[in-house]
């Protein structure tokens, strides 16, 4: 089986379905057979590429997902829709031990067939995304460069501390992404400082800059790499996607 990273932060508004999109399209692009599965019933994954939230989640009616799967353009990404039905929701956000089972096994079944599998997480620390941590290899966490970058991430790491000491899964910390990177401000630069200094080597290197087309693309249907390829932050995700296969 391949690599699953769970995209979370339990802030909104710090690049993480961006990231996730944006990050799958890159792994894509590289040759790299890549699966998203949007689990935010925001379903800003599957709007922002050009697809319609289905009525009933996937996941929900315990069958099998491969028919379920949208195929995002020519490269490879594949799209486990999201759904924003209150039912969908409150089904996956409270599940028991038989039902978490079950629910792992249809995933399973369909990311044996990637190389790599994105979740993207609504912004909580609630049961969904701590369903979809079990479920995953690696956790990949956005912070934005601004002044409440390190709010609440005391919390975010105790509940990724209670996942992996749980045993239902094979978590690792995989890294943290420096988003909403802007040069021309001192702040930028003292969020990025402090980060780096406090979690080291988990920081990537690469920093994901302020830019429009970021926030063009998805009303467009398009990841910001197929809407504006000769961007600055088209760039940045291209080498976040060199750093995490690096990291292999």
């Amino acid at each position: 089986m391949g690599r699953t990273l769970c995209v979370v932060n339990q802030k909104g508004g710090v690049g993480k379905t961006t990231s996730a999109v944006n990050l799958a399209v890159a792994l894509a692009k590289s040759g790299k057979t890549t699966l998203l599965v949007d689990l935010d019933p925001q379903c800003n994954a599957t709007t922002g590429l050009g697809i319609l939230p289905v009525s009933s989640h996937p996941l929900v009616n315990g069958e099998a997902l491969h028919p379920a799967l949208r195929q995002i353009g020519s490269d490879g990404v594949s799209l486990l829709p999201g759904s924003r039905a209150f039912r969908d929701v409150e089904a996956l956000a409270h599940i028991d031990q038989a039902q978490f089972v079950r629910l792992r096994h249809q995933l399973a079944g369909v990311q044996a067939s990637f190389d790599f599998t994105v979740f993207d997480c609504p912004p909580s620390v609630g049961s969904l995304t701590r369903t979809a941590l079990a479920c995953s290899s690696e956790v990949f966490m956005p912070i934005q460069c601004e002044y409440f970058a390190m709010e609440g991430l005391t919390q975010m790491i105790e509940v990724i501390r209670e996942v992996m000491e749980s045993g239902r899964g094979q978590l690792q910390f995989g890294g943290i992404l420096l988003t909403m990177f802007d040069p021309t401000l001192e702040l930028t630069w003292e969020v990025e400082k402090e980060v780096r200094e406090f979690f080291g080597e988990i920081v990537y290197r690469t920093v994901i800059p302020r830019d429009v087309a970021a926030a063009e693309a998805p009303s467009h249907g398009k990841s910001v790499i197929d809407y504006a390829p000769r961007s600055r932050v088209t760039r940045a995700y291209l080498e976040l996607c060199m750093e995490v296969l690096e990291r292999d």
